[in-house]
């Protein structure tokens, strides 16, 4: 590893924590963080809909804490301590997997397989920034930096750490929960470096679970475990303080590994969410399964293909995307999230695929069952050689009249090649805050202040309007 200026690799990154300002970063870096934290928000409203946040307000009635004080758990009247209120509006926001991806910058770095920045990042900072009555600019500039920290420390682990099944978003996501945790708390660089410490110490979420509610229970983990770790370091508690680069440290541990030059002296330099980017996205399923969804009702459109033409359809990625599209014959809403066959069935079928499609009910419906079984996915020669960075997916729609029609995509809508607008965002956000039951003029306010957010005086302005009525 080459030589780095600072003490060492965890100093480095702390020193970044502590030292960032909201001056520091570019407009359009904050204003892509706006974005993202309203695409979060709205995915919390949602998520705390889901069949798992009905579980998690139940646990959370069960911990004796007052829930009338404290941090708002988002679309519902619960207020709690700001560990467990990071813990469910964490989960919330990846009930859906509708939540946002980082791309990858190297070609070993599998783009989709990072991790979703937004989920572990999001709730401590929004938590600890309601606790203590801080500006919306607070909130953003600690955002950013967990964002930041999280990433790159993603970028430059070695792949084999989710290749052999650690889930980046649980892992990964504590070390920048802690990140955005630390600074929202005023840490000095020492306290930060042991936050640091402690966060990764918590690290933990296996892929195996994909396609179960244990999935997005990693990121509610992560969430809490930053705030827990920012809180114990800063009443002294002790941890190592070079947690990433040590031999049996985070980076070796973890990932047999890393590439120093992939974090080292690169945290802000550029800032992610500048570039490789952050994608969002335009349907409730793996990332990995975009760029063939929005090839799929692309050609659907152009030949207005009907499902009783189709034959049989391939589909070929590189082959990192079965890896964890792991679900071929899926009999529930959380397996057809990880499941490329029923993506593709049911835009054959609906010619669209939002929180609606993703239900049991649909999953297990005759027609649904039946086309997932025409469906072949697999790896593809021409998406292996492009690149992991990518996520290459090539279609080939075979029909009954003998006729085929395919195509190629790299990326999905929601990339930074292909963007949501500003009003496209807009309109999932609030598809998602009506799915949660939020009223349409409630909604139209969080877009407004999230937009604004560097001018909120009082970050509480925003999370009453996010908290439902008793």
């Amino acid at each position: 590893m080459p030589a780095t200026p600072q003490p060492s690799l965890t100093a480095y990154v702390a020193r970044f924590i502590t030292e960032t300002k909201a001056s520091r970063i570019p407009a359009d870096v904050m204003h892509l963080g706006k974005r993202s934290i309203l695409d979060g928000i709205g995915l919390a409203l949602a998520g705390n809909s889901a069949k798992s946040g009905a579980i998690v307000r139940q646990y959370l009635k069960t911990l004796g804490c007052p829930t009338d004080k404290g941090c708002t758990v988002i679309g519902t009247a619960l207020k709690m301590p700001a560990r467990f209120a990071a813990f469910a509006n964490g989960i919330a926001i990846h009930a859906d997997d509708y939540d946002d991806t980082q791309l990858a910058v190297a070609k070993d770095r599998v783009y989709g397989l990072l991790t979703h920045p937004t989920a572990p990042a999001l709730p401590p900072t929004l938590a600890l920034g309601e606790l203590g009555n801080r500006s919306g600019l607070d909130v953003l500039t600690a955002y950013h930096v967990a964002v930041e920290v999280e990433t790159k420390i993603a970028e430059a682990i070695n792949p084999r750490h989710y290749d052999e099944g650690f889930h980046s978003t649980a892992t990964i996501g504590a070390i920048g929960a802690a990140a955005g945790a630390a600074k929202l708390l005023g840490l000095d660089a020492e306290q930060t470096q042991r936050a640091l410490g402690i966060g990764a110490s918590q690290s933990a979420g296996l892929r195996e679970s994909f396609g179960t509610m244990t999935k997005p229970f990693h990121p509610g983990r992560s969430a809490e475990s930053g705030v827990v770790a920012a809180e114990f370091a800063k009443l002294g508690w002790t941890s190592t303080p070079i947690v990433l680069e040590a031999g049996r440290g985070f980076f070796q541990a973890a990932g047999g590994g890393y590439d120093a030059g992939a974090i080292d002296g690169k945290l802000g330099n550029p800032w992610t969410f500048a570039f490789p980017g952050v994608s969002i996205k335009p349907h409730p399923s793996g990332s990995l399964t975009h760029p063939g969804m929005g090839l799929m009702l692309d050609l659907l459109r152009q030949h207005d293909i009907r499902p009783e033409q189709v034959a049989k359809v391939k589909v070929g990625t590189n082959r990192h995307m079965p890896n964890a599209l792991i679900h071929h014959r899926p009999k529930n809403e959380l397996q057809a999230k990880f499941s490329m066959e029923f993506c593709m069935a049911i835009l054959l079928l609906e010619r669209k695929a939002g929180l609606a499609e993703f239900t049991d009910e649909v999953v297990n419906r005759p027609d649904v069952q039946k086309m997932i079984e025409r469906i072949e996915f697999g790896v593809h020669p021409e998406a292996e050689a492009a690149g992991y960075e990518k996520m290459t997916t090539l279609i080939e729609i075979q029909l009954t009249d003998g006729r085929s029609i395919g195509g190629r995509a790299d990326f999905g809508k929601g990339s930074p090649t292909n963007p949501m607008s500003d009003d496209e965002l807009a309109v999932k956000f609030r598809e998602c805050a009506a799915w949660g039951k939020l009223p349409g003029a409630s909604a139209d306010k969080v877009v407004d202040m999230v937009f604004n957010l560097e001018k909120l005086k009082n970050i509480c302005s925003l999370t009453r309007i996010l908290a439902r009525k008793r």
